[in-house]
């Protein structure tokens, strides 16, 4: 018995078109599903797959407060700038970025329009460890 991977990340936001809008223009995520009027599970929900991993929005009531609890998706790094210009165009809050050591590779950290935090990483966790173990 074990664990094959994850299975779907879900998001709980107010507008699923406009989060749609940004998976799809601003990430290039493919939209597979979008229950409309119907209600399979708690509220109206679209899927979409981005990276090959399963995403849902789902209408509801979105984290109150920003944290830095995010997800992070591998990109190369010379995406990094086309991905800011086309977030930005969608009108997401770009953070600047943190401290980071040495090698473990650039990140792009925005907030979408409801409070998730999420992080376009160029790099690996391989180098991340080496990266940690030759910082005295």
């Amino acid at each position: 018995m074990a664990i094959a991977g994850i299975s779907h990340l879900t998001f709980l936001v107010r507008d699923l078109e406009r989060t749609a809008r940004l998976l799809v223009d601003g990430l290039g995520a493919r939209e597979v599903f979008d229950s409309g009027e119907r209600t399979h599970s708690l509220s109206p929900e679209k899927f979409f797959v981005l990276g090959g991993v399963w995403l849902v929005a789902m209408e509801g009531e979105p984290p109150a407060e920003r944290s830095y609890r995010h997800v992070a998706f591998q990109v190369d790094a010379e995406d990094l700038p086309g991905y800011r210009t086309r977030l930005e165009r969608l009108g997401v809050e770009i953070r600047p970025p943190r401290p980071r050591s040495e090698g473990e590779g650039e990140s792009l950290y925005f907030h979408d329009f409801d409070n998730h935090l999420f992080e376009l990483h160029a790099g690996t966790l391989d180098a991340r460890l080496a990266a940690y173990a030759a910082t005295p």
